[in-house]
């Protein structure tokens, strides 16, 4: 299975860290975020990576350079200024990711996560790794049944960033920025979207005030 890791965004709540540093290349316990993604895949046996770029993209490429010092072959997708969104970085890397299934991670979050056992459902367009509510969203997104994601239930869970997705998810979309999100609510309401709960180490690093909470809880 080939991986894309999504490294695209502008980072805006994370600034000043982010005007000179794409998101991607802030450190957790003296390594990248995008690094630690690399190795717990790699450690998985996913090795064929897919990178978007935008915002300070030069950097990343720079220092991650093809990912054989890391044990990995790296593919880049360029987008242009301003970014594609979730959605649309996606589709515009499909050439790159294939005709099979492919998992996708946010590149701004951390988790002990292992991707050993990850896999979508036969006829399903996608699988979603579901987390505890964190403090700062605690309305959640998605309800699980089983292991069928569903809309709208009186106990959410958050939608982890972490997910399997069919290239037929995409055939619908129109127009080169968009978000994932309204694709997802979509098959989920078709019943095509399968998922788990995982209850382990997971966090969003959506603001510099938690991206120093994430190092202290490391280095305690």
């Amino acid at each position: 299975m080939r991986a894309m890791i999504l490294a695209a965004g502008r980072g805006e709540r994370m600034r000043p860290l982010t005007d000179h540093t794409p998101k991607p290349l802030l450190e957790v316990a003296g390594k990248t975020l995008i690094e630690h993604h690399i190795t717990s895949l790699r450690e998985a046996g996913v090795t064929r990576l897919v990178i978007n770029l935008a915002h300070l993209g030069d950097q990343i490429v720079a220092r991650l350079g093809d990912g054989s010092e890391l044990g990995v072959e790296i593919r880049y997708s360029p987008e242009p200024a301003g970014a594609l969104e979730t959605g649309g970085g996606i589709k515009h890397a499909l050439p790159l990711l294939g005709e099979d299934p492919f998992l996708v991670v946010n590149g701004d979050i951390w988790t002990d996560y292992a991707y050993d056992d990850m896999q979508i459902g036969a006829g399903r367009c996608a699988h979603l790794v579901l987390v505890d509510n964190p403090a700062h969203h605690p309305q959640g997104d998605f309800g699980l049944s089983g292991n069928c994601v569903e809309i709208a239930t009186e106990q959410c869970l958050t939608f982890s960033g972490i997910g399997i997705y069919h290239p037929r998810l995409f055939d619908a979309t129109s127009g080169e920025v968009f978000p994932l999100a309204p694709l997802l609510r979509a098959a989920i309401s078709r019943g095509e979207v399968s998922g788990e709960h995982y209850a382990g180490q997971w966090q969003d690093i959506g603001t510099p005030q938690r991206l120093d909470a994430l190092n202290r809880m490391l280095e305690g």
